[in-house]
């Protein structure tokens, strides 16, 4: 017989993880880049005030004002806040290295600091939701397997219906962005004509962050975002993908946020239909039914009847690119994990 699509993390890896997404929960705002260390600086005028230094999604050292002057009652208090707030997370770090060492997926800076720091803006609290393989990632961290490695340079956030976001700066999404400390760039649409919906590093990059909303017909329209001050590619099928969700946490070497993600039936059934819809993206369509097998062969073991319930749930129209990426799904699942091919495809 084939072996397995995944493996199962140990038992006491598992229980780490749950203390680390505990973690991620309890934290409404998180650091951009490592968590750095509390310095005091005097300026030119002989000022003395403290400041935090890290390191930023480039790697480079940065420091930011926190407070003054030293010795006051109120810059003591912030930066005593803030010193506690850095040990915590260094208090963390061994626990998150182990996690990568032991086959956890873990993003890297870049990701984490982009991430971060639309967690830190309220964006998946007020609805929004991480999609695509970052969402695979957190997905199969809480389900407690491994898999093949997957890669990408793609950040996908997928946004249901008007976000309740306390704050919005003046530029929108894209500020939110730059917060990271990347210098994010719109990228031009095809047809100059029509909005920008995806977000680029500046320069030779190809990181990037793609603004999704669902279509609502078989189409992808560029559509209006008005509480980001920005337009999305609307996705057939989307709506399915994310009427349903839960709370993940995103994992990198120096932090952890929590995050939005689809819920791991739909995400794979989901991924299943779109590798359907993809023109001329054969690698990507062959990417989206992988992930869509690992996952649906890992919530069989570990929720049964899930899988199932999605399936049904599927809107009718769909139905067809369902059942078309079944046929290549089927030599990666039948044999290897029968009880995962029945509730998807039996």
């Amino acid at each position: 017989m084939p072996d397995p699509l995944f493996t199962p993390h140990a038992r006491a890896l598992t229980v780490l993880l749950g203390d680390v997404e505990n973690h991620a929960r309890s934290h409404r705002e998180v650091f951009v880049g490592t968590a750095g260390s509390v310095i005091e600086r005097h300026n030119a005028s002989g000022f003395a005030f403290y400041a935090r230094q890290f390191y930023d999604a480039d790697g480079k050292k940065r420091e930011r004002y926190l407070a003054g002057p030293v010795g006051s009652k109120d810059a003591e208090a912030t930066a005593e806040e803030m010193r506690t707030r850095i040990r915590d997370v260094k208090d963390l770090v061994p626990s998150l290295r182990m996690l990568a060492r032991e086959g956890f997926s873990v993003v890297d800076r870049k990701t984490y600091a982009t991430i971060a720091s639309l967690h830190n803006h309220g964006v998946f609290t007020a609805g929004a939701t991480l999609i695509g393989s970052h969402a695979y990632g957190v997905l199969l961290n809480h389900l407690g397997v491994r898999a093949a490695p997957y890669t990408t340079l793609d950040i996908d956030i997928a946004r249901r219906e008007a976000l309740a976001l306390e704050h919005v700066p003046d530029r929108g999404f894209l500020e939110m962005l730059r917060d990271s400390g990347i210098e994010f760039v719109e990228v031009p649409q095809l047809d100059r004509k029509q909005p920008s919906t995806s977000f680029k590093e500046r320069g030779r990059s190809v990181f990037q962050v793609d603004l999704l909303v669902p279509s609502p017909d078989q189409t992808f329209p560029v559509l209006p975002v008005p509480e980001l001050k920005a337009y999305a590619t609307g996705l057939p099928y989307l709506r399915y993908l994310v009427a349903e969700s839960q709370v993940g946490v995103v994992i990198a070497r120096e932090g952890c946020c929590a995050v939005r993600v689809p819920l791991p039936e739909r995400f794979a059934i989901h991924k299943l239909i779109v590798s359907r819809l993809r023109r001329g993206r054969h690698a990507k369509s062959q990417s989206d039914v992988q992930q869509a097998c690992v996952v649906a062969a890992a919530l069989a073991d570990s929720h049964p009847g899930a899988l199932e319930s999605a399936r049904a749930q599927v809107p009718r129209s769909a139905r067809r690119y369902l059942t078309g990426a079944l046929k290549l799904a089927e030599p990666l699942v039948k044999e290897r994990h029968a009880r995962a091919w029945e509730e998807i495809g039996g």
